[in-house]
């Protein structure tokens, strides 16, 4: 129960309690205007049905708030037909105000004072970004964490909606998943909405679905905040990560160091300058998932198996080939994946951990599908002839725990790593 609506349904037992109050003025009195009392009557039975309404729909039936809003509709409806008898309109009157009394003791204990915090990640493999918060809302007695999983959609060239996707049945097992289609935002209005997708429809590849956009989640919330799903190196940020929907229209904007901060800033002023802000809603906190990545080791119970059985006594190479390097190489990328491929699979005492950017086979079909046909070809080569370990698993937590080092492209990756302290090198696709 979000703190908005509580206060909500409490100021509405607060004008039920003003109508009580005009009745005792009104019906204490010999003379009053029966209509307009008849009127107030309703007007009370009205806001109750409302309240009683709202809270079955937030925390279901059988509450004591309801059964006592029944009882207060019921000598609603008997004073209604008392009007015209002094003790018995003097009688309920006294009920009346008594059940106002124990609707608003019964309301504090049904909906506790708390917070209710929401989480919409779409992807699994980017929920790194927001566990370590969530998992700080969930032991905070104070607070009701919501995790909800958000549906998205690849992209066709022309920005049209392709395949809808829903991962909200891939989160770990102790996340407790929310469906969104059963999580009411307009009825709800959660004080917190965390989001880790700041594009709204401004991504070329992948879409979440629109009502889900920062622009339209604003007027749901009273405080929404951009969690990045990606980690830099912490000495300053792009504009082109800067300038998108969901750092605009973000109460709050999560950045790893303050040197970033002071660049947000600078972006947005040079690029936006009549655009109104505050400067204070980028936080410098770091990452969460600088706390996942700390955690991880080759023991650890989520690196599976099968990896773990065909790294027996090998040096695990984690190969990490990013979206932004493809696009930028074409053929000449595809042709220095092979190459990396024919030299490992040679190798005894070193085995290749290939992780692919997620997104890799979707942006291909979206944006090269020229080079698609033979990505697909390579991609079955390696799965097909086992002689490395393919993992397009959502988690990129368990590629980190078993790997030696790291070799691949430039990418938030790349820093996550570095807090492991193992070796890393990058790529050049021009070197053979």
């Amino acid at each position: 129960m979000s703190r908005a609506v509580r206060k909500q349904l409490f100021s509405m037992i607060d004008l039920m309690e003003k109508a009580n109050k005009i009745l005792e003025k009104n019906l204490f009195k010999n003379r009053f205007n029966e209509q307009e009392m008849i009127g107030l009557l309703s007007d009370c039975q009205e806001s109750a049905i409302s309240v009683g309404n709202m809270i079955e729909a937030l925390i279901g039936e059988g509450t004591e708030t309801v059964a006592e809003l029944e009882r207060y509709c019921e000598n609603l409806f008997q004073m209604s037909q008392s009007l015209n008898n002094p003790p018995a309109r003097r009688e309920i009157l006294g009920h009346l105000g008594k059940q106002i009394k124990k609707i608003r003791r019964f309301l504090g204990n049904d909906m506790p004072d708390k917070l209710e915090v929401v989480f919409l990640p779409y992807k699994t493999s980017m929920w790194d970004s927001l566990e370590s918060i969530w998992m700080a809302a969930e032991e905070d007695a104070g607070a009701d964490a919501y995790v909800i999983p958000i549906p998205y959609y690849d992209k066709n060239p022309d920005g049209t909606f392709r395949q809808e996707h829903y991962e909200g049945e891939e989160f770990p097992k102790y996340v407790d998943v929310t469906d969104y289609r059963d999580y009411d935002f307009e009825l709800r209005q959660p004080d917190i909405v965390f989001i880790h997708n700041p594009y709204d429809g401004g991504n070329y590849v992948t879409s979440v679905a629109p009502f889900f956009y920062s622009k339209n989640l604003k007027q749901y919330t009273e405080k929404l905040v951009y969690v990045p799903y990606f980690v830099l190196d912490g000495n300053g940020i792009e504009e082109s990560y800067v300038l998108t929907a969901g750092v605009l229209n973000a109460d709050y904007v999560v950045v790893q160091t303050e040197e970033e901060k002071q660049d947000y800033i600078k972006h947005i002023k040079e690029a936006y300058p009549d655009f109104s802000f505050n400067e204070d809603k980028f936080l410098p906190l770091g990452s969460p998932k600088f706390d996942k990545v700390c955690s991880m080791n080759r023991e650890h119970e989520n690196v599976p198996l099968e990896w773990r059985e065909k790294a027996e006594g090998k040096k695990v190479i984690l190969y990490n080939t990013s979206v932004t390097s493809l696009l930028k190489s074409n053929e000449e990328y595809l042709a220095k994946m092979r190459r990396v491929f024919d030299l490992f699979k040679e190798r005894e005492d070193t085995i290749l951990l290939w992780r692919p950017h997620p997104l890799m086979e979707s942006t291909l079909a979206s944006m090269r599908p020229n080079l698609y046909g033979e990505y697909m070809e390579l991609k079955q080569q390696f799965v097909n002839e086992q002689y490395g370990i393919y993992d397009d698993s959502p988690d990129m937590y368990p590629a980190i725990g078993l790997s030696d080092a790291y070799y691949g492209d430039w990418s938030s990756l790349v820093w996550l790593y570095q807090k492991t302290g193992k070796m890393i090198m990058i790529q050049d696709v021009e070197v053979e």
